[in-house]
């Protein structure tokens, strides 16, 4: 099995300043996105110290063991212990700095282990996953609006339009703790995951995701994600990793062609 992803982000069109982060290691077989909060300089800072203490971390903790022999339970809770790390860490540097104080980040990553694949999730970010022609959402927002759903008081397609669906009610590093839900499934030969930060996810439902997987070149698919956001309203920084899953390293291929 071998992941190969692709990365685009951009500052979009009503912002200034990009407060996303990725995470793109075919080397590490491990991916994420990080979407900032707590202003521009807290939340640059934030996102950012979420992927470099991921990376960091699940380095020295795949170092010393066969990623192929690895269990489930194993890698969710080094990706646990990691995200762990990394909540620490921001919430402390924003208790020494003010300009950093309230800073925060959402955090969604998955890593290959083995013929699986273990998704962990903080915020509001995505995962998707495509296959068989069909994208499908395998991560839960862990926002306001989410909780409304969850409570039957709004409909899914509300989402869409709430003007509260950037109120996050889980994140890393505005608080010590981290609490991130943990997937973890079997991988298929063909199949092609996004992550992407909300700047993307505000503008598609799973079914356009899913045409636009099916209508490019994996490698190109991002940019034209973003293309896409943008003119449909461009309201926040937009980034996306995709990876696709070959038996041998691939190039760009398209969804029909793999």
């Amino acid at each position: 099995m071998k992941p190969r992803g692709w990365a685009v982000t951009d500052v979009g069109r009503k912002r200034e300043h990009n407060e996303d982060s990725f995470l793109c290691s075919d080397e590490l077989q491990l991916y994420a996105v990080a979407d900032g909060m707590g202003g521009h300089l807290g939340g640059e800072r934030a996102s950012h110290m979420a992927v470099e203490i991921l990376e960091r971390e699940m380095t020295a903790r795949l170092a010393n063991g066969s990623r192929a022999e690895m269990e489930s339970d194993a890698m969710a809770q080094a990706l646990r212990e990691a995200t762990a790390v990394a909540s620490k860490a921001i919430f402390e540097s924003a208790q020494a700095e003010p300009n950093y104080a309230g800073m925060g980040t959402t955090l969604t990553g998955l890593c290959f282990h083995g013929g699986s694949v273990t998704v962990c999730h903080v915020g509001d970010s995505r995962a998707y996953l495509f296959r068989d022609g069909r994208a499908r959402q395998l991560t839960e927002d862990h926002s306001w609006v989410q909780e409304q759903v969850r409570a039957g008081l709004v409909s899914a397609d509300d989402i869409m339009v709430s003007r509260f669906r950037n109120i996050i009610t889980r994140s890393v590093g505005f608080e010590a703790g981290a609490s991130p839900d943990i997937l973890t499934m079997l991988v298929e030969t063909g199949d092609c995951f996004l992550l992407c930060s909300d700047g993307l996810c505000n503008y598609f439902s799973a079914e356009e995701l899913g045409v636009v997987l099916s209508g490019h070149f994996y490698g190109e698919a991002g940019s034209a994600l973003v293309t896409l956001a943008n003119e449909r309203g461009g309201d926040d920084n937009i980034t996306c990793v995709i990876v696709y899953v070959a038996n041998v390293l691939a190039g760009a291929a398209p969804a029909s062609h793999p």
